[in-house]
């Protein structure tokens, strides 16, 4: 794909009267790149994803899709194709009439439309299905239709919202597989909200963490993980502790700290719970007024060595693991 499909958004800003739902953000995705935008309800994702396709206009600040200036531009113009949460299939028509709907409206002949509907439910594994009704199909199903849907208009850009919180975590996993299979096979610019961590980390080139309408930090998913740059990024992130540092707090991976043993840096506490998890025990210790950490114990260490809630135990790290906070 060209490089028509970068996306640049520079000082752009929401505003619903006094309250900023975005504010003041950059952002550059390149061509080809698959970008999530991840934070809490409420941190401006949405907004921005919507600002992006023109479902909102920015307060103020420019939005760029290749070489053209889209800030003021309608939807339809801007070369993008927006997958909502709901998918949002016409009841009334078959999964093929659904796909081939766009086509209908730009002129294009029946026969060309839905033979063109056909490969793109092709692309989706859903061509057996051709000719069934929404209802007749399953929530997998259903997003996949309305994936060839969004891709069949040609996009510079697919933006997608949430597409699979409505899934369980089996088909959640599947679905995330052909997502990031079908943005390689096609090289066209992602844009995808989510709220789930590990639903970034699965899929993303570009992961942007957003908190109270601005980027907290934008990055690789390996460096946003192994280097949060603040406290925030490092809780939401998940996987790490945020613990007191000789010139202030650092992140220290819950995988890389350690119950019970002597170590360069301790911290007593009380253990507030214990979940088995397979390969590992989640120990969750208080220290200080109230404050958790969490210690991922291999289930053998944990067997030669248990404990129980509301016991003493320490928690140890070492230098090397930990990471200062801005």
């Amino acid at each position: 794909m060209a490089a028509s499909g970068t996306i640049e958004l520079i000082g752009v800003t929401k505003r619903y009267g006094s309250t900023a739902a975005v504010n003041e953000v950059s952002l550059r995705v390149g061509s080809g790149e698959y970008c999530c935008l991840l934070g809490p309800s409420g941190c401006g994702k949405t907004t921005t994803l919507r600002i992006i396709a023109g479902h909102e206009t920015a307060t103020s600040g420019t939005v760029r899709i290749g070489a053209d200036d889209v800030t003021t531009s309608r939807p339809g113009r801007r070369g993008t194709a927006m997958m909502f949460q709901s998918y949002a299939l016409f009841p009334h028509l078959t999964c093929l009439d659904n796909v081939a709907f766009s086509l209908k409206l730009r002129g294009v002949g029946k026969a060309a439309r839905r033979a063109d509907a056909r490969e793109f439910l092709a692309r989706v594994r859903m061509e057996p299905y051709a000719e069934r009704m929404p209802a007749q199909l399953s929530g997998g199903q259903q997003q996949r239709v309305a994936l060839a849907r969004a891709l069949i208009t040609g996009p510079r850009v697919l933006l997608l919202d949430e597409p699979l919180s409505a899934l369980d975590p089996e088909l959640r996993i599947r679905m995330r597989e052909e997502l990031k299979r079908l943005q390689r096979e096609l090289g066209m610019t992602f844009v995808h909200v989510t709220h789930s961590q590990e639903e970034a980390m699965a899929l993303a080139d570009l992961v942007v963490v957003m908190h109270s309408g601005r980027i907290a930090q934008a990055g690789a998913p390996r460096e946003v993980f192994e280097r949060p740059a603040d406290a925030f990024v490092a809780r939401f992130i998940g996987g790490h502790n945020v613990l007191p540092g000789a010139h202030g707090p650092v992140a220290v991976r819950a995988d890389k700290c350690r119950l019970g043993v002597a170590a360069e840096h301790q911290l007593a506490g009380r253990v507030l719970a214990v979940e088995y998890q397979g390969a590992t025990v989640r120990v969750a210790l208080e220290h200080g007024e109230a404050d958790e950490a969490v210690v991922l114990v291999p289930d053998d260490e944990f067997r030669a060595a248990p404990v129980a809630i509301n016991d003493p135990a320490t928690l140890g790290w070492s230098s090397e693991h930990a990471h200062p906070l801005g």
